[in-house]
């Protein structure tokens, strides 16, 4: 039993904690509430209330306009008409997330409610991943390799010129073509893919730069797309670096470098290790290898972001991996990066689940390197 009401509001896609609680998605603002005795609640608009009564996982759906009606011919504030509710099901205080719209909670606390921001996770079980949301994030990963698979399609068909820029059926292949055609392929999968990094060169020192313009020959191609199946809400996630033709001595070490430090990580991780004590050893081990993290010349270089994220409704989630204890059965990203001005960067990214021993591998495409 819950021992004080919970108030969420907002849409599913900026509130995922929403379809966690509903299994919903609803692209307007609705309201989720939680009494104190337990029992689960919707209010929503006319346009969402039968579907939700025939689909949401909660215990009672109430249709906004009904409500309306209760409180007669005068025409009341959205916060007035949710406090009206809340008070009707016995609640005067409840519990809200850290994130929860700082101006509807104003109103609401002048309705009469009192509201206590709770930190961390609204939903703590959200951090251990059932075996049905391993599922919609395996699937989601396939999506995303699929969109890999073509990524390297394409690299082996296409052309070096003399100017080492890259062409392909004909034409310059730019990071914003090979980025269409990854995310094609993610929705022939299933999957919507967005903001797919597609970065080559000197842009891919910048760990999230998309990348744009022609992409060229002998430099690393950094490749990292992270879909969304919009059929569960879940996220995939996967990242592999790239050459077409042959890398130099100098990137080639970087990438032989990273590939030890993830395998390092992997070795490391299972339920209880101690994230943050991982990633700065790493980080250590990365500058004994001879990439120190550091600002030169006024841009970053070295191992400057954490190991990895939490991945489920949301692309970063809860937890993150530099965090004292590594909760059993979460799911997280394992993605070490290296970045040298002068030479290019190199990330390698898989996801796993976090178990007593070995992390359990839920990636699969393979980390291919110099394409010919």
């Amino acid at each position: 039993m819950a021992r004080i009401a919970r108030l969420l509001v907002g849409n599913t896609d900026h509130v995922p904690d929403l379809t966690y609680a509903t299994g919903l998605f609803v692209p307007d603002d609705f309201a989720w509430f939680q009494t104190a005795q337990g029992k689960t609640h919707l209010v929503l608009g006319p346009l969402e209330i039968d579907r939700a009564r025939r689909t949401a996982s909660v215990d009672q759906c109430l249709d906004l306009s009904q409500e309306e009606k209760r409180l007669g011919p005068k025409k009341y504030s959205y916060p007035k008409l949710l406090a009206s509710v809340l008070r009707r099901h016995g609640i005067r205080s409840a519990e809200i997330p850290s994130s929860f719209p700082i101006g509807l909670a104003q109103q609401l606390h002048q309705a009469g409610l009192r509201l206590r921001p709770i930190p961390g996770p609204f939903f703590p079980a959200r951090l251990k991943k059932s075996p049905t949301e391993i599922r919609h994030i395996t699937q989601a990963i396939r999506s995303a390799e699929a969109g890999l698979a073509r990524a390297l399609e394409i690299l082996r068909a296409t052309k070096i010129r003399k100017d080492k820029i890259l062409s392909w059926a004909g034409s310059t292949l730019t990071s914003e073509r090979l980025r269409t055609e990854m995310e094609i392929a993610c929705l022939r999968h299933g999957a919507l893919a967005r903001d797919t990094i597609v970065s080559g060169g000197q842009q891919a020192c910048d760990p999230h730069e998309r990348g744009h313009g022609p992409l060229r020959a002998h430099q690393a191609i950094i490749l990292d797309i992270f879909p969304r199946n919009p059929q569960t809400g879940y996220f995939g996630d996967i990242t592999r670096t790239m050459v077409k033709g042959q890398a130099p001595e100098k990137l080639r070490h970087l990438r032989n470098t990273v590939i030890q430090g993830q395998q390092r990580v992997l070795r490391q991780t299972r339920s209880g290790a101690n994230g943050e004590k991982i990633q700065n050893q790493l980080r250590d081990w990365f500058h004994g290898k001879g990439y120190p993290t550091e600002i030169k010349k006024g841009r970053w270089n070295g191992f400057f972001h954490g190991v990895g994220h939490g991945l489920g409704l949301e692309i970063h989630e809860s937890p993150r991996f530099a965090i004292p204890s590594l909760p059993h059965g979460t799911i997280l990203t394992v993605e070490p990066g290296l970045y040298v001005n002068g030479i290019g960067g190199v990330r390698i990214e898989d996801v796993v689940v976090v178990g007593r021993k070995a992390p359990r591998l839920l990636s699969k495409f393979p980390d291919p390197w110099e394409v010919r």
